[in-house]
């Protein structure tokens, strides 16, 4: 597709240093890294000005009827030339028939809503460099460890239990880039959380409980895993994580507004739930 000199391609390995320097532009903490990362678990398109990447969305879909919408980006000296439109445009026509999600942005939002997406909930970001405290108490009966790729099938299916979506090559990438604490109660997997490079230094997430306590456990556990490194942690459950966060020095930032276009009925199965995102774009 091509209109005003602008062509809209499907976004390949030769695209991603100039999707690096668009977001750098933008002021976001990804690396090259994350946007490898992003298109190895869907499809990306790009606007190119010539051989300049000048916009970029990404499509990861989660099985045959739920997809998030992420890294949308126009670069500063091109925006008000519809070409956020153009991308979402795309972006929404390869999803089809999906529920479509994504977490917008205030400059975002308008443009949002426009193409029918509808606010469900409020994300919040806190990041620094974690304080040493005291872990919780565990729950009796319960345990923590690390999780081997055996873990893998059962955690894939308390994560969808958790969400009512398909996540598995998701699960398997954070498996291979990052480290999966487990809660075992009874031996039984519980909980899970990751811990992973990002940006400046780690993020934690996704971050999957029954309750706020064992969630707490959980990111105990893996603040103190992550040796005093710079910490991100995106949260719907702020609520009743947020200030706990900020008194271990991961203080609140800002955030973003989740929202879902042609939503379906989500189905989980399970008590858990997410307390943590394993980004804003996925969820």
């Amino acid at each position: 597709m091509q209109q005003d000199g602008i062509a809209l391609v499907a976004f390949d390995d030769s695209h991603l240093d100039g999707a690096l320097r668009l977001s750098q532009e933008a002021g976001w903490p990804h690396r090259r890294e994350e946007w490898a990362m992003l298109l190895a678990l869907g499809q990306g398109f790009v606007a190119l000005d010539g051989a300049t990447v000048v916009g970029t969305a990404i499509l990861t879909p989660f099985g045959n009827d739920h997809a998030a919408i992420s890294m949308v980006i126009v670069a500063g000296a091109m925006r008000g030339r519809g070409l956020g439109r153009q991308l979402m445009d795309t972006a929404l026509r390869h999803a089809g028939r999906r529920e479509c999600r994504l977490t917008a942005t205030a400059a975002g939002l308008p443009l949002y809503e426009k193409l029918g997406f509808r606010p469900t909930h409020e994300i919040r970001q806190h990041q620094g460099v974690p304080t040493a405290l005291p872990e919780p108490a565990l729950p009796d009966g319960m345990a923590l460890d690390w999780a081997g790729s055996e873990a893998l099938p059962a955690l894939a299916a308390l994560d969808a239990q958790a969400l009512g979506l398909d996540r598995r090559p998701l699960l398997r990438l954070l498996a291979q880039v990052g480290r999966v604490f487990l809660l075992r109660e009874a031996g039984r997997i519980a909980g899970y959380g990751v811990l992973r490079r990002f940006g400046r230094g780690e993020v934690i997430g996704p971050v999957v409980a029954a309750s706020p306590d064992q969630a707490r456990c959980l990111l105990s556990a893996l603040i103190g895993a992550s040796a005093g490194d710079f910490l991100r942690v995106d949260t719907p459950e702020w609520d009743v994580l947020s200030p706990w966060l900020a008194a271990r020095g991961l203080v609140g930032v800002g955030g973003g507004i989740a929202m879902r276009r042609q939503a379906r009925q989500a189905s989980p199965t399970g008590p858990a739930k997410p307390f943590a995102l394993a980004s804003q774009g996925l969820g």
